[in-house]
């Protein structure tokens, strides 16, 4: 080829690169949003929650959308009603049902633009107990830190279907301790409940978590995984806790998780499974076309607790979440920043002094808040049950 048709060539590239347009899929700029339902019936003396939400198109900036002021009821195959109460936007509560476990149930909602749904009628499931949740300390050249697994069984060989789901809370502490706290006109040293050193948060499970002991003789599930927290988390620095609850599942509603586990979690490469549909057994009465995405099923809930302290695992070291550095600030009189400033700018913590008393002339050290205060993401009051 020429020079001058070379030159042309990349004329023409250039040209074509610099005419491009954005391409927004429908997918993504839709305006189309669907009802979400999320919860399980629980027919015992334990209460039920049902989450109403609406699904966001993959441009928007908002991840969650929730469903206020519906009317949510569970209704027996006699007609019988039981109301659920919005306790907090989005979810929808009762306390025990206590139903009779020789019928069958549904929820129905009503949402306020007067659309109404309403799940397939469904048995009445009992869940076994959990025997365990343990855990093991993995070290490979791939993954260092703890999976955390469940094992349950059905000596009826009744279940087979199992779905997990949990909250875990942990203790945690700041990366630099803050001795001393300004009283607005000078700077003192901290009070036993002035620190603000170790604190508790928590999170609660987002995978779909399934097991299944159809295909075995018996029904057990053996160290099915629930989570794996690697070794520089924060979470098993001090003390863990995971609360694990189990929920028996018919073969229709396995099949549903299972299919949404694919398509929401699996899908890496061509050679994954491609996304399919698995209706779920909730459907709009007032639009038969209208998709609606969940599966309300009816079961009793097992659940277990454990507790995981630092000197059950090696002596691993957690990555603290935020840059910190400490940095000195002299005393009045002195070049730099002034104490003043850190008296006033509550966004800077002293952690020590150099030398004598905390008004002696001598340089403090200091850090940002969040290196220094755990209460910025946690808080200071343990979990009732935390022991």
């Amino acid at each position: 080829m020429k020079k001058g048709q070379y030159i042309i060539l990349l004329i023409c590239l250039a040209g074509g690169m610099g005419c491009r347009k954005p391409y927004d899929p429908p997918a993504i700029t839709s305006n189309t949003s669907y009802l979400v339902v999320e919860g399980a019936i629980n027919p015992g003396p334990d209460s039920t929650t049902i989450t109403l939400s609406h699904t966001v198109n993959l441009s928007s900036t908002v991840t969650l959308n929730p469903v206020s002021g519906a009317i949510v009821t569970v209704i027996s195959d006699q007609n019988t009603s039981y109301p659920l109460t919005e306790t907090s936007t989005g979810n929808y509560t009762s306390p025990g049902l206590n139903l009779d476990n020789s019928h069958q149930y549904r929820l129905a909602i009503k949402t306020p633009d007067g659309k109404q749904y309403q799940s397939d009628l469904e048995p009445v499931l009992t869940t076994p107990p959990i025997d365990s949740v343990g855990f093991n300390i993995v070290s490979s050249a791939g993954q260092t830190g703890v999976q955390v697994y469940v094992n349950t069984h059905d000596a009826t060989n009744a279940t087979k279907y199992y779905r997990w789901d949990y909250n875990e809370e942990w203790q945690f502490n700041t990366k630099y301790t803050s001795n001393f706290v300004s009283n607005g006109g000078a700077i003192v040293r901290r009070q036993p409940s002035q620190f603000v050193t170790y604190c508790f948060t928590g999170d609660a499970s987002s995978d779909i978590i399934l097991g299944s002991a159809a295909k075995l003789s018996q029904d057990v599930i053996y160290q099915s995984p629930l989570t794996f927290i690697p070794s520089t988390s924060e979470k098993i620095e001090d003390k863990y806790s995971i609360l694990v609850r189990q929920y028996a599942l018919t073969p229709e509603a396995y099949a549903f998780y299972t299919n949404m586990k694919q398509n929401t979690e699996n899908l890496g490469s061509i050679f994954d499974a491609q996304p399919s549909s698995t209706p779920g057994n909730i459907h709009c009465t007032t639009n038969a076309a209208e998709p609606v995405i969940g599966y309300v099923s009816v079961s009793t809930v097992s659940e277990k607790r454990i507790f995981i302290a630092y000197d059950q695992l090696p002596r691993w070291i957690a990555d603290y979440p935020y840059q910190c550095e400490q940095d000195t600030m002299m005393p009045p009189g002195a070049s730099g920043v002034s104490l003043q400033n850190l008296i006033t700018d509550t966004t800077v913590y002293a952690v020590t002094i150099g030398l004598g008393p905390p008004l002696d002339p001598a340089p403090y050290l200091f850090v940002n808040r969040p290196c220094a205060d755990c209460t910025v993401r946690g808080t200071l009051t343990p979990p009732p049950y935390w022991k």
